[in-house]
């Protein structure tokens, strides 16, 4: 029998989809602060608040999401957040004091959280589950692209054009991406609250929650290198490498993500999650110990491998262990997890830069390295076989 399809229609739209509202997001977070430093003459830290904001809403959007998932359905809160999208992003063109600014990037957060929580969970109904693992990798690139491109093209189009234009070119982005939601069928399968009671608010899926766990302890890792790498490169006089170093972690993750995918579905996720933590923990210690541009680019090598894979992995694993009825829960328990371990962790650890220095920073990220591999296998790895 030949393999099930992988590429149907309704993923190629929520992939495509995806692509563009990531851009439209990375094209913004990484220049926001710099325009409201430019704009309203806000400090450093101010700025930083701006462009953080933006993940406390889209936290709080997958938490309130997750539970409407199985009410309303993920096509409808599709449509939700993709609205919520266009206004948000057309309310950038009136912000004209900082206040407003706020609560436009939070509003813009939500949005983010409604939208990709229900896109994620339509991209895993559309796939057969026997190559869901390989599916999500694939679908997963489609963020890593948006990762690697989206900076670039923020820098490079601000050398040209204005703030107010980049506004207008990212609303487009968003607008395109709304056409390709009229054409998706795929949806999960919703209560009938005419036959059964309305159930309880639930924020996480409890089976997915351990496997959360493991994503929030290494995306808190991973918040170091998103936070601090810019600075770390300028202490290490490696600034002209430093932007190569997304170019490289995304171009890995492109490479080995359909391959580690369709490993996972064959043999199993233990196979390719301790590798993935190993190398993880080397690249972590090559970027404690770089003093020169192959050293940072050989850590870009070994982190895109390492957490570009063991992100595309836990996903599937929380889609997985969670009910068939729960795929959107467990969905947007997978999100929550990663977007706490990325909001708050370059706060946590950053307060070990006075002490340790940024290549002593990186360096003791192997610490949680491997106290993701013990949660890891206490509560999925030891349990693999019985549930192959």
């Amino acid at each position: 029998m030949g393999k099930e399809r992988l590429w149907t229609k309704d993923f190629v739209i929520v992939f495509i989809f995806n692509f563009f509202i990531m851009l439209a997001m990375f094209l913004l977070m990484v220049t926001i602060s710099g325009y409201a430093v430019d704009e309203f003459n806000v400090s450093t830290s101010t700025a930083g608040l701006v462009a953080g904001i933006f993940i406390v809403g889209s936290l709080i959007g997958r938490i309130l999401t997750g539970h409407q998932l199985s009410l309303l359905g993920a096509k409808k809160i599709m449509y939700i957040g993709t609205a919520m999208f266009i206004v948000t992003y057309g309310l950038y063109f009136i912000a004209g004091n900082l206040p407003t600014l706020l609560l436009v990037r939070f509003f813009n957060g939500l949005a983010n959280g409604v939208a990709t929580t229900a896109v994620g969970t339509i991209a895993a109904l559309a796939l057969p589950k026997s190559r869901r693992g390989e599916g999500i990798s694939y679908f997963s690139l489609s963020f890593v692209m948006a990762t690697a491109l989206g900076p670039f093209m923020a820098f490079f189009l601000l050398q040209h054009i204005t703030y107010q234009t980049l506004f207008m070119i990212v609303f487009g982005l968003v607008l395109i991406a709304s056409v390709f939601t009229i054409f998706v069928k795929t949806d999960n399968t919703t209560v009938d609250l005419s036959k059964e009671p309305k159930p309880k608010f639930e924020w996480i899926d409890k089976n997915a929650m351990p496997i959360g766990v493991v994503v929030l302890i290494i995306c808190m890792t991973y918040s170091t290198v998103l936070s601090f790498i810019s600075l770390f490169a300028e202490e290490q006089n490696l600034v002209a490498t430093a932007s190569y170093f997304f170019l490289v972690y995304a171009s890995i993750i492109l490479i080995t993500r359909p391959v580690t995918g369709r490993i996972m579905d064959q043999r199993g996720a233990n196979i390719v999650i301790y590798p993935s933590f190993a190398v993880l923990a080397l690249g972590y210690l090559a970027l404690g110990q770089t003093s020169s541009g192959f050293m940072l680019l050989l850590s870009g090598v070994l982190l895109g491998f390492g957490y570009g894979n063991f992100q595309s992995i836990t996903q599937a694993l929380c889609i997985k262990v969670a009910d068939a009825k729960n795929v959107g829960l467990a969905t947007s328990t997978y999100f929550i997890a990663l977007d706490f371990g990325l909001g708050v962790g370059s706060y946590i650890l950053g307060t070990l830069v006075p002490t340790l220095g940024y290549s002593g920073l990186y360096s003791s990220m192997v610490v949680l390295v491997v106290l993701g591999i013990i949660v890891y296998y206490m509560v999925y790895g030891r349990y693999e076989r019985r549930r192959i």
